[in-house]
């Protein structure tokens, strides 16, 4: 049978269509999916406290349609616990919503079971003002993640300048990110960030663009600079991508990003970084 009714942490959840491939390059199944969570929950679920999640759901694999959802599913179970947000600006016109906040391995547990396969969100807490800044390096073709190493190191040192120490992870799709830990509210991070974004393409405008038009980003990287809007979110660390591979949004060390010559030096699956983790822990180790 395919589907099995499972007791977590107290909580009794029934597991659906476990054997349905939703990776086929990999032969990854949704069973192999809430295995995954399941198991790098210890590191990813501090990562989730008290942020609301947005959920990017493949219900028929990564080569089919998915849709992001942020209101909860309507027959979530009644300990799933949500918090109501307003959505100014929604695209359906809902003025709120119920975000799910995964903070125990059976919500973990329940949302990978609606393959939801990415877990995406804000830099801030319920609540309370932003305690990230991002930055989201995304490389235009030809440039790869090497590329995005180049610039990492180039703002690594911008902030530790301004005070601040920064940490790398792989996007687990082209590009990466580096997180830089705040007191909450303790500076502008959208003016911060922009500023700090035009500034690198000033100083290197062969690699690096700051401005959102596609066409200015051919063979350079772009510093997404507008992940700092209240509204916007990233890919959570330790999440899953919908990629021909079970990648994984990866934390990485500084020296690997300075090593970094090829795509393969930063690409991780979700086998690889179990073991990464059971050997190096979290390695975004500021919480």
């Amino acid at each position: 049978m395919s589907d099995q009714l499972v007791e977590v942490d107290g909580r009794r959840l029934k597991l659906s269509n476990l054997q349905k491939v939703l990776y086929p390059e990999a032969g990854f199944t949704k069973g192999q999916v809430i295995d995954y969570y399941a198991r790098i929950a210890p590191v990813l679920l501090p990562h989730l406290k008290d942020r609301p999640v947005t959920l990017r759901r493949y219900p028929n694999g990564v080569d089919g349609q998915s849709f992001f959802e942020k209101n909860v599913a309507r027959h979530a179970p009644e300990w799933v616990r949500t918090e109501r947000l307003p959505t100014p600006g929604s695209s359906k016109g809902n003025e709120f919503l119920d975000f799910v906040l995964i903070e125990d391995l059976a919500t973990l547990a329940w949302v990978a079971n609606l393959a939801a396969l990415e877990l995406h969100v804000p830099q801030w807490k319920v609540g309370a003002e932003p305690d990230l800044l991002v930055f989201d390096l995304d490389p235009g073709a030809p440039a790869t993640v090497v590329e995005c190493c180049q610039v990492a190191l180039w703002l690594r040192e911008e902030l530790a300048e301004g005070g601040y120490d920064a940490w790398p992870k792989t996007s687990g799709s082209k590009g990466m990110q580096l997180y830089v830990p705040l007191q909450s509210g303790e500076i502008d991070t959208w003016t911060y960030s922009r500023k700090l974004a035009e500034r690198l393409a000033g100083q290197y405008p062969r690699q690096v663009v700051a401005t959102m038009a596609k066409a200015q980003r051919g063979g350079k990287v772009f510093i997404d600079w507008s992940q700092n809007r209240p509204a916007k979110t990233t890919v959570a660390p330790y999440s899953l991508r919908a990629r021909p591979q079970p990648t994984v949004s990866t934390p990485v060390t500084w020296q690997e990003v300075e090593e970094c010559d090829h795509v393969e030096d930063l690409t991780f699956t979700a086998d690889e970084v179990r073991a990464r983790v059971d050997e190096l822990g979290d390695l975004l180790d500021y919480l």
